[in-house]
């Protein structure tokens, strides 16, 4: 895991789950990262809001990836 998507993550995410992700163990951080890029990828409707707006697509595929991190 590349420090770009974590980094791509972090800006993702709204500003109360972005303090809480840097503030967790590099480790979790790119799990989380490689969950939200598989979000990207799987999701069929995160793919038609991408192609009217990526940031949209990557923030809802951030906030899915921390709805389930807190179950």
């Amino acid at each position: 895991m590349s420090f770009d998507a974590v980094g791509r993550f972090l800006a993702a995410l709204d500003p109360d789950h972005r303090e809480v992700v840097e503030g967790s163990p590099r480790e979790e951080q790119e799990r989380l990262a490689a969950a939200w890029e598989e979000e990207l990828e799987r999701d069929t409707d995160i793919d038609i809001l991408d192609e009217l707006s990526p940031p949209a697509a990557e923030s809802e595929a951030a906030r899915r990836v921390m709805e389930r991190r807190s179950r």
